[in-house]
């Protein structure tokens, strides 16, 4: 039994392509699923072949078509070969609407049932592990790189916070974020804090801020400052220097979980070793690496929660205008605190099929992770 879902996609610019008739979307589609199996430019003569017993198919025809759609942008000419491949405007055509309704396979699902596990949620894994496990998933299922972001710190709900004293006026801030993540983030601060200050301050805030995010901990004691005077002064003071710190810092942005960066050696998409040393700074700078796919998630509101597609020169990004970028938003239990999972490849991929499964990998590690709040 194959398992649908719908797969909203978000268009990552405004502008439509012009709109080929049904013989050109079903070139179109042709010259896709043979580019993306050779890697070579597909020439009339080989699709010829592929319609042969197709009425009004012709090698003529086909030629006239490829044409047309070389006309609008769909497809281009590389160097002097007489065949064509895509173009990122005819594979944002093809995404938008040539794919229908997307299902993911037998083989998918059990593959993603193996690595996952039917228990995993009962048998006490550390979640962290389950999202580097998910990165490894999806590069294996891919055979392109892997991504996941966990939800930035500033949205995390705390369960557990100790402040560790360490030189030049730096602290070490271990925070156990619901379900059980364990950060571990060095801060630097303007004022030095005394170890009895720093202990208290944890102290308070595992006491009368379990379940709510730093975000909404400093707003909180930030007015509670305005109220109170006196006794709490000093403490408070630390306290929302410490969650700032913490939010603020560049480590609070979340922990990335990326694999299968050696798979893009192997692509003949990325021959050009310039560009592929760049890409890989790219996938190597982490907080780049988070702010580009919060812009991706972030480009469509009214897709949230969806699959979001970049592709080429798509991407703000200059190292990753040879990419797609296949992301979706997961959420961690009922709290505010979302994270991304992403498959970045070249603009040669599998798109139905990563979609789908970027899709149900997210929801399913949606379920996972709530199903591990909930014992906590």
């Amino acid at each position: 039994m194959r398992q649908t879902h719908p797969n909203k996609i978000a268009h990552a610019d405004g502008n439509a392509p012009a709109e080929p008739d049904l013989r050109g979307q079903v070139i179109l589609t042709a010259i896709i699923n043979e580019h993306f199996v050779t890697g070579e430019p597909v020439g009339s003569k080989l699709l010829a072949e592929r319609f042969a017993n197709a009425q009004g198919m012709s090698s003529a025809t086909i030629r006239n078509v490829m044409s047309e759609l070389e006309e609008m942008g769909l497809l281009e000419q590389p160097h002097t070969s007489a065949g064509r491949v895509p173009t990122d405007k005819g594979y944002r055509f093809y995404v938008d609407n040539l794919l229908g309704v997307l299902s993911i396979s037998n083989e998918d699902l059990a593959l993603i049932g193996d690595e996952f596990g039917l228990n995993v949620a009962e048998s006490g894994e550390a979640p962290d592990r389950l999202l580097e496990r998910t990165s490894h998933l999806l590069s294996a299922l891919s055979n392109n790189v892997g991504i996941v972001v966990s939800p930035s710190l500033a949205d995390d709900r705390l369960q557990h916070i100790e402040f560790v004293s360490l030189s030049d006026n730096r602290v070490l801030v271990v925070l156990v974020s619901m379900p059980n993540i364990v950060h571990h983030k060095i801060v630097r601060l303007r004022v030095q804090l005394a170890k009895e200050e720093l202990e208290q301050a944890a102290n308070y805030l595992n006491a009368e801020f379990v379940g709510k995010s730093l975000a909404e901990i400093r707003a909180e004691i930030l007015g509670l400052m305005h109220e109170e005077k006196a006794l709490f002064d000093k403490l408070l003071q630390t306290a929302v220097i410490l969650c700032s710190e913490s939010i603020d810092s560049e480590d609070g942005a979340g922990e990335v979980f990326v694999d299968g960066t050696s798979n893009i050696l192997t692509k003949s998409d990325f021959a050009d070793l310039e560009r592929l040393r760049e890409l890989l700074g790219t996938i190597g700078e982490r907080s780049r690496l988070i702010q580009i796919l919060n812009e991706c998630i972030a480009r469509d509101p009214a897709a949230r929660g969806e699959v979001t597609v970049v592709i080429g020169s798509e991407n703000r990004t200059p190292s990753l205008r040879d990419c797609t970028l296949i992301s979706a938003p997961y959420r961690v239990g009922d709290n505010a605190a979302v994270g991304t999972l992403s498959v970045l490849g070249p603009t040669r991929i599998e798109y139905a099929r990563m979609i789908s499964i970027v899709s149900f990998v997210a929801r399913t590690l949606e379920k996972l992770m709530s199903a591990e709040t909930q014992k906590h």
